[in-house]
Parts: C-alpha cells; structure tokens; sequence
C-alpha cells in the first residue's frame, strides 16, 4: 500500500512550519536584549576577574606589623628520565 501526501496536509505542515519560524524571530526581538545583557555582564565579570585575580585580598588590609606574602612558591618538576634519544633519517 503507497500513501500520497495530500494537499491539506502538505499545506497543514507549511503552515506549521512557517508560524514556527516568524514565532521564533519575534520572540527573539523580544528577548534578544536581556539574553544580551546576561552574556554581557559575565563577561565583563570574567574579563575584571582576568585583571584583578587578588581583589578580594587587597580589601582586606592586614593588621600593621603583620608580615603577608601573597606569592606562591613554584614547584620544581622535573622529569629527567624522558627516555633516550633517537635520530632518525627522512626517507623519500
């Protein structure tokens, strides 16, 4: 048994389809700003953050005469034992 689309139904899911579309890009225009304005502000967050990562530290000034060191020491890491080296010779 073959079924046929039928005209009604073709244009039933146009229809659909088109009342979709231009719902979606109203309610974007609608909501548009305020998504904007969330995307916006955490990046300015993110971006103040990059710049001042100590902020929060440097309100709080310690008591006069106590010492503070803010610099965390590096670790040393090294792996002296890589493996051993091999030339190798390119073949055309």
């Amino acid at each position: 048994m073959l079924q046929y689309a039928s005209a009604t139904g073709l244009m039933r899911t146009i229809l659909i389809i088109l009342l979709i579309w231009f719902g979606g890009k109203i309610l974007l225009r609608l909501f548009a700003p305020v998504i904007m304005q969330f995307f916006v502000k955490k990046a300015e967050e993110k971006f103040g953050s990059q710049f001042n990562p100590n902020q929060q530290k440097r309100q709080q000034a310690p008591p006069e005469g106590e010492v503070v060191i803010d610099k965390i020491p590096k670790q040393e890491t090294s792996n002296k034992n890589v493996g051993e080296y091999v030339d190798y010779e390119e073949i055309d």
